[in-house]
């Protein structure tokens, strides 16, 4: 049996005045990311791990920001796209380790949900998704709450 391991990562500015997608879940916050899409940093995070593992380039080429057709898209939709490239490829989702780095909103009560809207698209159960989240101390530009970065590795299995 083969295995691949993939790693992803992606920032987004923060505004007031956005809605917040992370996780593919709207959370109620006065901010929101910034980006072609809904700019959902977690779901961005994975399908780069996703096509890393693969060795199947990345996000921007297969969803480029400048193509009309993914404005405002929500991520979830890029993310099933995704999986279907992996799919394609004899691939499935054995499990995601993922770390949401941002000062707030505090995200521990909506991990089960986020976990849950990814399990149902990449046909896994939530319990091999991890979504761990961290402040930077106020540092940089995460701490000062003007953006967010979330990183996620996954290991994909051949299927015979």
């Amino acid at each position: 049996m083969s295995y691949r391991i993939g790693y992803g990562i992606d920032f987004h500015q923060l505004l007031e005045g956005r809605a917040f997608w992370l996780g593919g879940i709207k959370i109620p916050f006065n901010k929101g990311a910034v980006g072609h899409s809904d700019a959902d940093v977690l779901i961005h995070a994975i399908c780069d791990a996703l096509l890393g593992a693969l060795n199947l380039c990345d996000i921007g080429i297969h969803f480029p920001n400048n193509d009309a057709q993914y404005k405002n898209i929500d991520s979830k939709i890029l993310l099933q796209k995704t999986f279907e490239l992996i799919c394609e490829k004899n691939y499935s989702v054995v499990n995601i380790d993922s770390t949401i780095c941002l000062e707030d909103p505090k995200i521990s009560k909506y991990t089960n949900e986020m976990r849950n809207a990814i399990a149902a698209i990449l046909n896994i159960a939530a319990n091999d998704i991890s979504i761990k989240a961290t402040t930077t101390e106020k540092m940089g530009f995460v701490g000062r709450g003007e953006g967010i970065v979330a990183y996620a590795s996954v290991l994909l299995k051949q299927d015979h």
